[in-house]
């Protein structure tokens, strides 16, 4: 078990990571006012471990699970809950689950009395390499994805792999989306990745590869917290695609259509002449070995048209940030016809 400290200008985040890290931190928590925000998934497999560290009579607001609960109805209703629940300025909220338990819990966190104490438990591989780490917090709103939320961070993390083991392939497929991401930006888990091809859903790989994935992330966000500087926008790698892509069509995880994003968007790259050779051929194998098949889509030229909604664009371009070589990206902007086209023609080129 290993700890891992974000130091932002705002407040100093501990990051407890590894085998262990959940026996040996939650129960600390009892000694404060808590309030619980977990899934209905999360709830039906681990109340009873809830109930056994923190008490069956903690407050707890569980939502349905799944992205459409991120939602502003859901985060009022937490916010009426903590008020009716006595919740006072130094309650703690505990976001124990996956990226949209994280998000919203956090956004309540920071709105509730302008600012309680955060502390998150994530639950899913997406979760402990990516979304709890940061201290991004939103919910989305008429289509659009994280259009409402701050910046947050948590004063603790506590990411341990137990959880992990309960996981369906479908959820390991999107943690494994946010890991082949930070591949592309750190060649050194590019490496590990690379080297363990035929253990990428094993779950003692897993849990070597979470702590550098966690590593990279703490890096980046204490070095650029609100992306003032372009490193942390570097984080969006795929998402661009990914995102428009999970809310047009939504069948898939999120960590999913990154991954589709990424390919997607590694074609751009190739066109415009920024990533090319071997490399590009080494990231396709990594993403194939994942989803087998890079899907088609119809329609998919719709997808530029919630792409310049997305909160990387700083103009009516779309920002990209695409694979360059091993542990270097690049941004291209594109306008929206242009997207469209390209868009089109991968897809079509994928049906043959």
């Amino acid at each position: 078990m290993q700890d891992i400290t974000v130091k932002t200008a705002t407040v100093q985040s501990v990051i407890h990571c590894g085998a262990g890290a959940f026996e040996s931190y939650a129960h600390r928590l009892k000694e404060r006012q808590l309030f619980i925000v977990t899934d209905s998934t999360v709830n039906k497999l681990y109340s009873h471990l809830l109930n056994s560290v923190f008490g069956e009579s903690t407050p707890k607001f569980v939502i349905a699970a799944g992205e459409k609960s991120k939602n502003t109805r859901n985060l009022l209703a937490i916010l009426q809950k903590m008020l009716e629940s006595g919740m006072h300025r130094n309650c703690c909220v505990v976001a124990f689950g996956g990226g949209v338990v994280g998000d919203i819990a956090g956004l309540a966190a920071a709105l509730y009395m302008r600012g309680v104490h955060l502390v998150q438990i994530p639950t899913t591989l997406l979760a402990q390499v990516d979304s709890s780490v940061g201290g991004k917090t939103a919910v989305d709103m008429d289509g659009v994805k994280n259009v409402i939320g701050t910046f947050y961070q948590p004063e603790e993390v506590i990411a341990d792999p137990r959880f992990l083991s309960t996981l369906p392939k479908r959820e390991i497929r999107c943690g494994l989306g946010e890991i082949i991401k930070h591949g592309l930006l750190n060649a050194e888990i590019f490496k590990k990745l690379k080297e363990n091809e035929k253990r990428l859903t094993n779950l003692e790989f897993l849990e070597e590869v979470v702590y550098s994935n966690i590593a990279h992330k703490a890096k980046v966000v204490t070095e650029d917290e609100k992306e003032t500087n372009g490193l942390r926008k570097t984080l969006n790698l795929g998402h661009t695609t990914g995102h428009a892509l999970e809310l047009l069509y939504g069948k898939l995880s999120h960590g999913e259509y990154v991954l589709i994003g990424t390919y997607y968007e590694l074609q751009i790259a190739r066109k415009y002449g920024i990533c090319g050779g071997q490399y590009a051929k080494d990231v396709e194998k990594l993403i194939c070995k994942v989803l087998k098949k890079v899907p088609s889509f119809d329609g998919i030229e719709r997808a530029a048209d919630l792409a310049v909604h997305d909160k990387k664009n700083d103009s009516e371009l779309i920002s990209v940030i695409v694979p360059k070589c091993e542990g270097e990206c690049a941004e291209i902007k594109l306008n929206k016809e242009d997207y469209k086209q390209y868009l089109r023609q991968i897809s079509d080129n994928l049906r043959g």
